[in-house]
């Protein structure tokens, strides 16, 4: 792969990893004990039973955003280290290249698509 896709993918990685932590830190606080982890804070609407309730839906959908979005991150946070590393693009099960389509269309891809086909039992 040339310098020149490797600086465009790592451009977009880098505004992707902005964009997941400012979404991050629109409802959640960034943990100091665990490098990309964020905590969700606890909504408080009230004293009453319908937003008891309420608070604890919000929350409970807080929790699965937030898992998703540091999912995301950590990937992006990894496929900008291994291009730091110059380990970026190299399928990390059998150290192939992986394709540089594939990479262009999910650029924090880990592995080649024959190597994943394989791990989905395809």
């Amino acid at each position: 792969m040339d310098k020149k896709t490797i600086d465009l993918i790592k451009k977009n990685l880098e505004a992707e990893k902005e964009r997941l932590e400012k979404e991050l830190a629109s409802f959640s606080r960034k943990d100091s004990t665990i490098e990309n982890n964020y905590k969700s804070e606890f909504p408080e609407f009230g004293d009453k039973e319908d937003e008891n309730a309420a608070e604890v839906a919000d929350y409970s959908d807080r929790l699965s955003i937030e898992h998703t979005l540091e999912v995301q991150l950590r990937d992006v946070v990894k496929a900008l280290e291994s291009i730091k590393n110059g380990t970026y693009g190299i399928c990390k099960y059998c150290k192939q290249p992986i394709e540089e389509k594939r990479l262009e269309a999910r650029p924090t891809s880990s592995s080649c698509v024959a190597c994943k086909k394989k791990l989905q039992g395809e």
